[in-house]
């Protein structure tokens, strides 16, 4: 046991010295800047909507705060469940056999949050690039469907490989190729061993540096003539990183932290070379004119397929009077080679007319592979998989923004979705059978109105807010509660309820709201009359729970029972109400620490008049004496017009 603790803290040493000189980077590094320290607080009040921006504006998500805490211990132990499962989903780590992870274990504040942190796939949250990096080095030995264009031989074996990702990854190949993109085969020297450049093809492709190079008898080369090989073709090949791996491969801990940094470096280089050539000459043209586009097979750019997206029928199609281009504004072929349609079309002053527009985008299919409904196409005898001298057209049902935002996921594993498109998203994302994709978008949506039951936006700040300026009032529940029913996104469905929980007082008298309680009743297959009805049971539970906080806050756990106080109960809160209320000189009664001050619930002239004249009022505008006497009774004023409203639809639930 001594000699076990002597190599354990001798193994410690070792890894801080390798900390301290650079080679190693710390799992956990200590993070003092303001961003970090926003995403903590959330994490600490279980605001999913303060993790969501604290994460968008670069807060490292499993750095630590000066008292040693990594956000994810701070969300464990404050008992925060959803904030919890978003950061695990984000990338947040728990690994067991580490300081931090049994941290995090130790310091659950229940078994939920311990279950989930135990039974979370570890693979995916302690790699999220995992599997951008696996299909790509699936690319190597994938048959069908066949997407590789150019050969390239070594000896007696050949390698089929993909331009876009030599060009991409190898500074050498992005040289040579653009000299001469129409090449299809390409020659090593014999004296190089096909092991050698195996090798170096397998870590273009993202595959991990082995610990056996190979040679030996029966190759036909030594193991030191593979490794010789191997440092004339990163040499050669510009990648020297390679090499350095081979020589930091004994090292466990420095192999992991290489193979990290190799797999997000590839990410950086695949999306710039995305915005540079399939952002970059995206074509723009007018709807009717969309199936007329010939982009010619053999382009600088190495396209085999183009993907288009049509705005919406009722979209503004222009930009300061100005209407919106209609052909690719490059300046020509690139090397000679054109990469956009033969022929341009003129742009007329005189045209003052907006079209609809459609904007298609100049793909790879080795990466639109990474969708199920791209792959079981692109393997089919259908048109879309045949190849022709112009490249094949493929609509897909979304608007040109969200369709960007896909493929920078397909390209990436980029999955940063703008809130404004997070629903067009949604849909697009389950249309393509991308699940990732689909539950980012998810994700967005449902830390809008915050995941915490306990998060209600202040109603005093609601007031002195116009309605226009809160982006909350900007979200169509509704939308999201259909479509969540739709998708089958059980997150959503739960986001919806909770979403009108906290504010049903500005949903329950309107229209829209009795109609989705009547859609909700009628998705209940074989409907007999005592049948729940799945939204409501939702609402009614986070309705409770909004009102259980309140007086648990106040330090009342059993308000919504007591009906009736006894005599003596009535002497007690009268003398703790004249403590909190002292009559002044005057005969009127002293401010407290909360009388006066508007509740989340009140409507906004209850909130005016309270702000105006310090009475208290319930939503039916009976003033009672204290802020737990109208929490009360609105819950059971809510509650009633929820039962009134079955009654007017006749639904018995």
């Amino acid at each position: 046991m001594v000699f076990k603790k002597a190599e354990i803290e001798l193994s410690l040493q070792e890894e801080q010295k390798q900390i301290r000189d650079g080679r190693l980077k710390e799992d956990n590094p200590l993070d003092t800047s303001e961003t970090f320290k926003k995403l903590c607080e959330a994490c600490r009040r279980g605001d999913l909507k303060g993790c969501q921006e604290a994460i968008t504006e670069g807060a490292n998500i499993n750095a630590r705060d000066a008292f040693d805490y990594t956000p994810l211990i701070l969300a464990s132990l404050c008992g925060h469940f959803e904030a919890v499962q978003f950061l695990l989903e984000a990338g947040a780590l728990c690994e067991r056999d580490t300081f931090q992870g049994e941290r995090c274990l130790y310091n659950a504040l229940n078994d939920k949050i311990r279950k989930l942190l135990l039974e979370y796939d570890y693979s995916k949250s302690s790699d999220p690039l995992q599997p951008l990096a696996a299909h790509i080095t699936s690319l190597l030995t994938i048959e069908q469907p066949q997407t590789s264009d150019i050969v390239v031989t070594a000896d007696s074996e050949s390698f089929r490989l993909h331009k876009f990702l030599l060009s991409a990854r190898s500074p050498y190949f992005s040289k040579k190729l653009a000299t001469t993109p129409d090449s299809t085969i390409w020659k090593l020297p014999s004296s190089l061993p096909p092991q050698s450049f195996d090798i170096s093809i397998r870590y273009l492709y993202f595959g991990e540096i082995p610990n056996d190079v190979g040679g030996g008898p029966g190759t036909g080369f030594t193991e030191d003539q593979v490794l010789e090989g191997l440092d004339k073709i990163s040499k050669h090949l510009e990648i020297r990183s390679l090499w350095d791996g081979i020589l930091e491969s004994s090292d466990r801990r420095l192999a992991r932290q290489r193979r990290t940094d190799e797999v997000e470096k590839g990410r950086e280089q695949i999306e710039s070379w995305f915005d540079d050539n399939v952002i970059r000459h995206k074509l723009v043209t007018d709807t009717d004119k969309a199936d007329d586009v010939k982009w010619d097979r053999d382009n600088a750019i190495f396209a085999d397929i183009l993907l288009r997206a049509d705005d919406p029928e009722d979209a503004d199609f222009t930009n300061s009077g100005e209407p919106v281009p209609t052909t690719r504004s490059t300046l020509g072929p690139l090397n000679g080679i054109p990469i956009g349609p033969s022929s341009k079309t003129s742009r007329s002053p005189s045209r003052a007319r907006a079209s609809r527009r459609s904007v298609l985008f100049p793909c790879h299919r080795a990466m639109l592979l990474r969708s199920e409904l791209f792959n079981t196409m692109f393997s089919s005898s259908f048109r879309e998989a045949q190849s022709a001298k112009h490249l094949n057209i493929v609509l897909v049902d979304c608007t040109p923004a969200v369709l960007e935002i896909v493929l920078r996921f397909l390209y990436t594993e980029r999955t940063d979705v703008p809130l404004e498109h997070a629903l067009d998203t949604l849909y697009a994302a389950d249309l393509l059978f991308i699940d990732k994709l689909k539950t980012r978008a998810a994700v967005v949506i449902s830390t809008l109105g915050s995941g915490n039951v306990s998060q209600i936006p202040s109603r005093l700040d609601a007031a002195e807010t116009p309605v226009t300026d809160r982006k909350e009032e900007e979200l169509d529940i509704y939308e999201i509660i259909r479509a969540a029913w739709l998708l089958h996104v059980t997150r959503l469905e739960e986001f919806g309820a909770r979403y009108i929980a906290l504010r049903l007082e500005s949903f329950i008298d309107e229209p829209e709201f009795e109609e989705i309680v009547k859609e909700s009743a009628g998705r209940i297959q074989g409907r007999q009359e005592t049948d729940t009805i799945e939204l409501l049971d939702d609402i009614r539970y986070y309705l409770s729970e909004r009102f259980r906080l309140r007086f648990e806050d106040a330090g009342i756990d059993e308000m919504l029972e007591e009906d009736v106080k006894t005599e003596e109960e009535q002497q007690m809160e009268k003398v703790w109400q004249d403590q909190r209320f002292p009559v002044m000189d005057d005969g009127t009664e002293a401010g407290s620490l909360d009388k006066g001050v508007p509740k989340e619930n009140a409507s906004d002239a209850t909130i005016a008049e309270t702000i105006q004249t310090g009475k208290i009022r319930t939503l039916d505008g009976e003033e009672v004496e204290d802020e737990l006497e109208e929490e009360a009774k609105n819950y059971q004023i809510l509650l009633g017009k929820i039962d009134r409203l079955l009654e007017k639809l006749k639904l018995d639930a």
